[in-house]
């Protein structure tokens, strides 16, 4: 797996924290291309036959279309710190975290809801084998946004 370049493509994410760089043309151009890089890293380890690849992708489309929105929410999440970083106040940071912690219950159900989905369409077996890659590719992204975001003072 080419995790370098998927870490390379959650750097480009943190762009995102800095307004200046932060142009909308920019952010979805990054983000664009992070999810190919996801697709390949996915289609690699998942070595999926014709029959089992016409019924996954359909889903995983589904599944990264409503990911996409909750990323959405993450992208403003990092944008709202950084506007507040350095006047943070305890209401701020009790938001940020309470959105935080929501995003992430979100983003569990979310993938639960699309592993039943597809063990029911292609097969358990392969449903937990996405649910596995899936779940490491979002822990080195996660790992790569928080090592590169100040903590609070």
């Amino acid at each position: 797996m080419n995790w370098k370049k998927v870490a390379l493509a959650a750097l480009m994410l943190l762009a995102l924290a800095a307004p200046a760089m932060a142009s909308r043309d920019l952010i979805e151009l990054m983000r664009s291309d992070l999810r190919t890089e996801k697709r390949g890293i996915i289609t690699q380890a998942m070595q999926l036959n014709e029959e089992q690849s016409n019924k996954f992708w359909p889903l995983y489309k589904e599944y990264e279309d409503q990911l996409v929105k909750l990323n959405d929410q993450r992208v403003t999440l990092i944008k709202d710190y950084a506007a507040v970083y350095n006047s943070m106040t305890d209401k701020n940071a009790k938001d940020l975290v309470g959105r935080s912690f929501k995003l992430e219950e979100q983003r569990t159900s979310l993938l639960k809801k699309y592993v039943s989905k597809m063990g029911k369409t292609v097969d358990m077996k392969t449903a937990a084998r996405w649910a596995q890659v899936e779940q490491a590719l979002d822990s080195a992204i996660d790992l790569q946004i928080a090592s590169e975001l100040p903590l609070l003072q």
